[in-house]
C-alpha cells in the first residue's frame, strides 16, 4: 500500500481537531476581562461560554456570554451557586475539564457517555470494511459477507442515537437512511437463504421417497 493514503488518515484528524480547537470565537463584539477563562455553557436549547475571573481575594466573578454583544451582569460566587448550583461552581472555578469539555464540545461529564456512543458507534462502523478486506483477502475475490450488514446496521445505530442527542439534523438523516437499508439487506439475506433452504429440500424429496 502506497504512504499517500495513510498519511493523509493521520493529517486528516489532526486537521479536524486543530480546526475545532481554533474555531472563530462566537462573542463578536463582546471582550473577555483580563485573566478570564471561559466555559460551554447550555441553558435550554441555548448555548453559551461562562466567563470567570479569580479576583485578587481568592473570590470569583462571572459573566454569562450567550451571544455576540449578549454579556449579563457581573455574579459574584453567591449569586452565581444560585442560578446554577453548586456542581458547575466547582466545575467552572476549578477548571474542571476545560480543555476536554472544549474538544468534546460538551458541558459536563455526564455527557461523556453520549461522546462515548458516538465514538464507539464510528469505531464499530469503521470496522466493517477491515472485516470485509480481511474475509475477501482470504477467499482471494471480493466480497461482502454477511457480518458486514451487521456491523454496519449496529454503528449506524449507535451514530443515530448520538447524532439525535447532539441535535445534528444533518447526522440523523446521514444514519437514518443507512439504518434502514442495512437492516433491509439482512432481511433479503434471511430470505434468500430461507428459499435456499426449501429448494433443496425439493430437490432431496424424490430420491428419498424412492428409496426402498
Amino acid at each position: 500500500m502506497k504512504p499517500g493514503p495513510i498519511i493523509l488518515m493521520i493529517l486528516l484528524p489532526l486537521l479536524g481537531v486543530w480546526l475545532i480547537m481554533n474555531r472563530p470565537s462566537p462573542l463578536g463584539d463582546v471582550a473577555l476581562r483580563d485573566g478570564a477563562r471561559t466555559f460551554h455553557l447550555r441553558i435550554a436549547n441555548s448555548r453559551g461560554l461562562v466567563e470567570v475571573v479569580e479576583e485578587d481575594d481568592g473570590s470569583h466573578t462571572f459573566r454569562i456570554l450567550m451571544g455576540p454583544s449578549e454579556a449579563s451582569p457581573i455574579l459574584n460566587d453567591y449569586a452565581f451557586q444560585s442560578l446554577f448550583g453548586r456542581t458547575l461552581y466547582q466545575r467552572v472555578t476549578g477548571g474542571e475539564g476545560s480543555w476536554l469539555f472544549e474538544l468534546l464540545n460538551i458541558t459536563s461529564w455526564s455527557s461523556l457517555i453520549w461522546v462515548a456512543i458516538g465514538f464507539g458507534g464510528q469505531a464499530v462502523f469503521m470496522s466493517r470494511f477491515l472485516i470485509q478486506w480481511i474475509i475477501s483477502e482470504k477467499k482471494r475475490e471480493s466480497v461482502i459477507p454477511t457480518i458486514f450488514w451487521w456491523i454496519s446496521l449496529a454503528g449506524a445505530v449507535c451514530l443515530f442515537v448520538y447524532f439525535v442527542w447532539r441535535r445534528d439534523i444533518v447526522g440523523v438523516l446521514g444514519q437514518s437512511t443507512g439504518v434502514v437499508i442495512y437492516a433491509r439487506n439482512l432481511r433479503l439475506i434471511h430470505k434468500q437463504r430461507r428459499r435456499a433452504l426449501r429448494a433443496a429440500a425439493r430437490e432431496h424429496a424424490p430420491s428419498e421417497s424412492g428409496d426402498p
